[in-house]
């Protein structure tokens, strides 16, 4: 598969879950791949994975909570690969309990590392994909920021709902440079949503029962393959959007 050949991507979170799913797919799609995450020998396991299949992949240390880190991943994903067409800001530390259970320092680290740094990084990747013509920018949402009943998810829903506000400011403003933003809300095998399942079974089992689908995504083919399905020229004309992979469980009308 060739559809991204000459692209290149910038991952962030690629160590493990939903990150290393779409760094996989993108880069058997043709694209050259920068995987970032704060623990180094995870994502440079991801970027072996890529070059066994005969891909290329740069690994980065970068934690998305520190401007400077961020700063330093663009520019080295640049300066080696040699430019930047796609962003998935996917790292997210997840502030869950209801709302006398979160601390303040939980609180900020889930800004820090989802909205702001989203922020931060889509403001460095701007003037590249502009060189270039365009590009494609993934920001990560849940269907957590719009449940009926929000005890226990309050701040995390917060962290998730001001990123999808941010998408809709980034596409208004940077369309006419060609930049492309999409919020993405994914249900897939992940760490995250694994723990989610330990911890609250009876949730859980409630849960899957609301997916029509009737399963979660695999984080390759379901997620990563969507996401290289919308950096195509069949789909370049949208943007803005909240996109939800989730089997059709979330109403995000």
């Amino acid at each position: 598969m060739t559809e991204l050949s000459g692209k290149v991507a910038l991952i962030t979170g690629a160590g493990q879950g939903i990150g290393q799913g779409v760094a996989l797919a993108m880069a058997s799609a043709g694209a050259a791949v920068a995987v970032a995450g704060r623990t180094l020998s995870k994502v440079e396991d991801t970027a072996q994975q890529i070059a066994a299949k005969g891909g290329k992949a740069l690994a980065l240390s970068c934690d998305v909570k520190l401007a400077d880190n961020l700063a330093a991943a663009v520019e080295q994903t640049v300066a080696a690969l040699g430019g930047l067409d796609i962003l998935v800001n996917n790292a997210q530390e997840v502030p869950l309990g209801k709302l006398d259970e979160v601390s303040d320092a939980a609180f900020l680290a889930g800004f820090e590392s989802g909205p702001l740094a989203s922020f931060r990084l889509m403001k460095l990747a701007r003037p590249h994909m502009a060189a270039r013509g365009g590009g494609t920018v993934f920001n990560f949402a849940s269907s957590a920021g719009i449940r009926w009943d929000m005890t226990g998810y309050g701040a995390y829903g917060a962290v998730k709902q001001a990123t999808r506000v941010l998408t809709r400011a980034a596409a208004a403003e940077w369309g006419r440079e060609g930049i492309r933003v999409l919020t993405i809300a994914p249900h897939a095998e992940s760490t995250g949503l694994k723990w989610w399942i330990e911890n609250n079974p009876d949730e859980a089992k409630a849960f899957f029962k609301t997916i029509p689908l009737g399963r979660i995504g695999s984080l390759e083919q379901d997620i990563g393959r969507a996401l290289v399905a919308l950096c195509g020229a069949d789909l370049a004309y949208l943007t803005g959007a909240t996109i939800p992979l989730d089997g059709g469980q979330a109403n995000f009308d």
